[in-house]
């Protein structure tokens, strides 16, 4: 897994007037219409962003396998833009034209604020279309101005471990000059397809696992079942302040959540089942409430946090039985087979760890001997004294909507 963030930019906004936009490979390899739409997609997600940052660019160029941006606010839009899903990288850069002087000057402005004395760095060339030098000379003649401009800094030049490299790319009759390239996390733009639904918990796997489905073009409306008086508040807004943060990275799509109260039907799971059946119960209960708020919601599946062993209702046995509750939709796993640390890593990197290892009351509810091997026709058999559909609808009827 790549790290999705860079704190620093290595120069000021003086030096860099636009910015380098990157689309996912896979985005690449597709058929030409599907291509282009998935390219337009991204470029009316930043568009978004742009928009929400108050920043009004100069001009927009949108060509094959890339997005210029043309802006004055290039640091921290920069930064904003590596969370634009179905872009692969960003780079800060001065643009200039391809014309060979024009890039020696604006290779050398940027190098006299991005290399100190004493240090190492290299020049690559990327080059479309005619020109009439190549790439290595490109190389060769702007390193040889920079060792001439700079040189009482004491400067040499590392092709294999550079402390600066340089890096200039050439687009037919414009060049832009960069020293940085930032992460982005690739996949697909969020739009490209379909809706879906998430139950969030509020815990670390699950908002992970709603990430994960935005990187692959869907966006989930996050749902939040709330078991008080078996947990409390808190356990309420770090689902919510989860979802928060996972809209930053919706692109406008994740706008609101679903807060719906289980904890009358909890009481009767209680009372009438058997104890080492109840989370079952209540994660079967949780899809039929799911299902209705995708009906609504006019998605396409359910996205759970739930990976392979992870708790004692997550075992293969436990989640076949778990999964018959839900007879419209499919249940998206997209953590199956992540263990733990995996998913900690990631939660770190899209910002959801902090908030979801915050202290809250666990749910007091669970049994302390679960079933780990449930048998279908045993949950079946509990859920025949509980009146299941009355249930479902009751807290449908609890449902609110906060606007995230």
């Amino acid at each position: 897994m790549s790290v999705l963030f860079v704190e620093k930019i290595e120069a000021t906004h003086t030096d860099y007037d636009t910015i380098i936009v990157r689309f996912s490979g896979e985005i690449g390899i597709k058929s030409d219409w599907t291509r282009r739409t998935y390219e337009k997609q991204v470029l009316q997600n930043i568009k978004y962003y742009l928009k929400k940052d108050n920043v009004k660019p100069e001009k927009i160029v949108h060509t094959r396998g890339r997005i210029y941006i043309k802006t004055s606010n290039v640091s921290p839009t920069s930064q904003v833009l590596t969370r634009t899903f179905g872009v692969s990288s960003v780079s800060p850069a001065k643009q200039t034209t391809s014309d060979l002087n024009a890039i020696f000057e604006a290779t050398v402005s940027i190098a006299e604020n991005t290399i100190n004395e004493g240090a190492t760095f290299a020049v690559r060339c990327h080059r479309v279309g005619t020109h009439t030098y190549n790439s290595l000379e490109v190389c060769r003649e702007v390193g040889g101005q920079i060792l001439a401009k700079l040189k009482h800094r004491n400067l040499a030049v590392n092709l294999t471990e550079p402390n600066v490299t340089l890096t200039v790319e050439v687009r037919d009759k414009d060049a832009y000059v960069y020293t940085q390239t930032l992460p982005a996390p690739g996949g697909f733009p969020v739009g490209a397809q379909g809706k879906t639904v998430c139950l969030l918990s509020g815990g670390i796997d699950s908002p992970v696992a709603c990430w994960l489905v935005m990187k692959r073009g869907s966006f989930s409306v996050p749902i939040y079942v709330d078991n008080a008086p078996f947990t409390d508040e808190t356990a309420k807004q770090k689902a919510i302040q989860t979802a928060k943060k996972l809209q930053e990275w919706s692109a406008g799509f994740m706008n609101k959540i679903y807060l719906v109260s289980n904890g009358e039907n909890m009481k009767k799971i209680l009372q009438e089942a058997p104890a080492r059946f109840t989370c079952l119960l209540c994660k079967r209960l949780m899809y039929r409430i799911a299902e209705q708020i995708a009906q609504k919601e006019n998605a396409y599946g359910i996205v759970t946090g739930e990976a392979i062993g992870e708790q004692a209702s997550q075992t293969i046995q436990n989640l076949c039985a778990i999964d018959e509750a839900a007879k419209l939709y499919p249940i998206l796993r997209p953590l199956l087979g992540f263990d733990k640390n995996e998913t900690e890593i990631l939660a770190r990197k899209i910002g959801t760890f902090e908030l979801s290892t915050q202290k809250a009351k666990g749910c007091t509810a669970a049994p302390n001997q679960p079933a780990t091997q449930a048998p279908l026709t045993a949950l079946q058999e509990a859920e025949s004294k509980l009146n299941i559909s009355e249930m479902v609808q009751s807290a449908i009827k609890t449902t609110k909507v906060l606007t995230l």
